[in-house]
């Protein structure tokens, strides 16, 4: 199993971990670029904030930690292929235990539809993975995480790895030298997720 003390000193170093579908292992990653979404200059798309007016979706934080990470790591439509290792798996659900990782869960009709989940440390939360089994649970999964996340005072929603689904959210890369900044900064400050 991944070694906890190692897991939270490589996110304050800029790293996350990765397994790699084919041989199992974990990996270290440090992206040239990272991506990132702002706080204040996040606004949900229209189709999201109709949806939560019509309050189509309940959404739950650290109700069912293990069921959203392994919704993440199922195969997905278009990959068969996961990073997310029952290692992670096993170490994720260990940091939830300890109030350090935490899941948004939307629901819809009595049954789990989607949700995200990632680290909070400091003033930074460490967005990890998200699914959807129903259209746009995620994102108002994710509309909630950022919601609650500015009630809290937090500084920086990590995002890791742009991809197209990110930049609908609005996320933007920076360089890794700008994360750095902005971690260092994020990581000072005394946010308290719950």
């Amino acid at each position: 199993m991944i070694a906890l003390d190692q897991l939270l000193r490589a996110y304050r170093q800029g790293f996350f971990p990765m397994s790699d579908p084919e041989d199992g292992k974990v990996y270290w990653c440090q992206p040239h670029n990272r991506a990132v979404i702002s706080l204040a200059a996040y606004k949900p798309s229209r189709d999201v904030a109709r949806l939560l007016r019509k309050k189509e979706f309940i959404v739950t934080i650290d109700r069912v930690f293990e069921e959203v990470i392994r919704g993440c790591a199922a195969p997905r439509k278009d990959d068969d292929k996961t990073w997310i290792s029952e290692e992670i798996i096993e170490a994720y659900c260990t940091l939830q235990r300890h109030g350090v990782a935490h899941s948004f869960e939307c629901w819809q009709g009595g049954e789990l539809a989607g949700g995200l989940y990632g680290l909070a440390m400091g003033g930074a939360f460490f967005g990890e993975s998200m699914f959807s089994r129903r259209s746009y649970a995620s994102q108002i999964a994710f509309d909630r995480l950022v919601h609650h996340l500015r009630l809290k005072g937090y500084l920086l929603l990590d995002a890791q790895i742009m991809n197209p689904h990110l930049a609908k959210l609005g996320a933007v890369e920076i360089s890794h030298e700008e994360y750095m900044l902005e971690l260092e900064q994020a990581l000072r400050k005394k946010a308290v997720f719950n």
